[in-house]
């Protein structure tokens, strides 16, 4: 494939996005379209590559989502997700599977494994819908769908391992396997959590941008050390993501534009590359059989376990109902069955098309169908609080926060908020005194070392303007020198000094310059008040 077709295929899957967003078909569904397409007259057969990319690709989206989980409003449905992405899958397999075996005549034990490899919900298919149409759900369910499908893959990966184990007649002890996949998975994850937040909150980089290159490979290394010691790769994955996605540290605003970024790209890739390597007879002899497990999941499996594991919680039924219709079959699925593919089992069925047909159907009808679902059920609650950080807006939107001590002597110290007088655009978004938020109401009294946070429009420069940047070597003329004394053309301002440790200090005339700082200055070819003091 060449570089140009690599080119015009992403370019596509941008299309694909925007049509998606317009319409309500997942956008997913578009990109295994698009590889359909493009693999017509192509025989790429490559499952060894496909499995690779596969591989990496989960392990990106496990670990961002998990990074975009918001834990305080996914905790309080923390319990009712965990039952649904350990027991709820496993129920849903086995229930599936008798259904393969008993009405479709398949083997019992390949009807297992195709019960495993789409036991679990699409984390990308469930949030790209959820997202796209803005379904923010009653009860808090969007979140608990969110955490249900982000964390359930490893439940059917570990389903898929143990059938596949049984069928080849391997004699690994499948309580042995079970047990080290999650115990391993879990406790890594919190392993890696702990020492990598520690080192992200104690010390920093250089450059912003290498924090994406460090989370990157902290992912890597996350999940070849887990898997090296038999446990579950993904399950840390998932794990280590929310764990610092909650946490606050510098650098998280350049991960979070990476990963999005990169997040589409490999979702883009791996949707493609899956309807890529489906040949489209088989996908049509296929569809029979993937149309009737795909409608028995639907109506009679995912509600069954919903409805069963649910019951101790008291669910309302409008929800129980929508969050039966939100078990969409993904990717995940497709990468399992390559797995069976690659693996030496001997399978009487073509298990690759059975399963991409199911999950092209599930995210064709289940995913089309919830936008619709959700109002008809009363499901809709656009009034619903969705809890983010200040640090959230900052990462996300074009909004800005400036910190700002008050320091002893200051002729602030005693004057209310109201009394600011902040001409400019700005406002005083909150006080910290002594630990503790103030809420910066009008009457409030300014006091001595209270951090005050101030909140504006990001400044976005299309002019291009060049900022100058130096360090203050030994010897400098202007070391241990105060700004006020250093004599500066009328158009150059110091606007930024950074010190060693990366401390950011707001220069004024008392600023004192020291060896090693880093000086950031403007300058303009033409002071436009320098021009009219001179015509003046």
């Amino acid at each position: 494939m060449s570089y140009l077709t690599i080119g015009i295929i992403f370019i596509l899957a941008l299309f694909a996005i925007r049509f998606s967003n317009k319409h309500g078909i997942p956008a997913l569904l578009l990109f295994i379209v698009l590889g359909m397409i493009f693999g017509i007259g192509i025989d790429f057969g490559d499952y060894e590559f496909a499995d690779s990319f596969a591989t990496v690709a989960l392990m990106v989206i496990m670990f961002y989502g998990g990074f975009g989980t918001n834990w305080k409003m996914g905790k309080p449905v923390a319990k009712e997700a965990i039952v649904l992405s350990s027991l709820g899958v496993v129920a849903t397999a086995l229930i599936t599977g008798l259904f393969c075996h008993y009405v479709l005549g398949l083997g019992l034990l390949e009807g297992m494994l195709i019960g495993s490899i789409v036991g679990s919900t699409d984390y990308a298919s469930v949030s790209n819908i959820l997202r796209s149409k803005n379904l923010n759900l009653k009860y808090n369910t969007a979140s608990l769908l969110e955490l249900e499908s982000g964390s359930n893959d490893p439940t059917a990966f570990t389903m898929t391992m143990v059938f596949l184990s049984a069928i080849i007649g391997s004699k690994l002890s499948i309580p042995i396997l079970v047990l080290s996949q999650v115990v391993l998975g879990i406790a890594m994850g919190c392993i890696f959590s702990f020492v990598i937040g520690k080192l992200l909150k104690n010390y920093s980089l250089e450059s912003e941008g290498l924090y994406a290159v460090l989370m990157a490979s902290i992912m890597l290394i996350t999940y070849a050390t887990t898997d090296l010691l038999g446990g579950n790769g993904y399950l840390a994955l998932y794990i280590l993501g929310i764990y610092l996605g909650n946490i606050e540290f510098k650098g998280k605003r350049n991960i979070i534009f990476f990963f999005d970024g990169f997040t589409e790209i490999m979702q883009i890739g791996l949707f493609f590359i899956l309807g890529l390597l489906s040949d489209l007879n088989k996908f049509i002899m296929a569809l029979p059989l993937a149309l009737a497990i795909m409608l028995f999941m639907t109506i009679i499996a995912r509600p069954v376990t919903v409805y069963g594991l649910m019951l101790p919680f008291r669910l309302k039924l409008n929800q129980l109902n929508i969050i039966s219709l939100a078990g969409i079959r993904g990717a995940a699925a497709i990468a399992f069955a390559i797995m069976a593919v690659n693996s030496p089992a001997v399978l009487s069925v073509d298990i690759y098309h059975i399963v991409f047909g199911i999950c092209v159907l599930s995210s064709l009808i289940q995913g089309g169908l919830m936008p619709f679902a959700a109002k008809r059920l009363k499901m809709l609650d656009p009034g619903d609080t969705v809890l983010k950080t200040f640090n959230y807006y900052q990462d996300k939107a074009e909004i800005g926060f400036l910190e700002t001590r008050i320091r002893p002597n200051s002729s602030l110290i005693g004057k209310k908020v109201k009394d600011l007088n902040l001409t400019f655009d700005f406002i005083v978004a909150k006080i910290e005194r002594n630990g503790k938020t103030i809420v910066p109401r009008g009457n409030v009294t300014i006091k001595e070392n209270d951090l005050i946070v101030i909140a504006g429009e990001v400044h976005f420069d299309k002019t291009g303007q060049e900022l100058t940047e130096f360090t203050i070597s030994k010897g400098h003329k202007w070391q241990n020198k105060y700004i006020k004394d250093l004599e500066l053309p009328y158009n150059n301002l110091i606007i930024m000094v950074q010190r060693k440790g990366s401390k950011i200090i707001v220069p004024v005339g008392d600023t004192l310059l020291l060896e090693d700082d880093k000086v950031i200055m403007i300058k303009v070819e033409r002071s436009l008040e320098f021009t009219v003091a001179n015509v003046k």
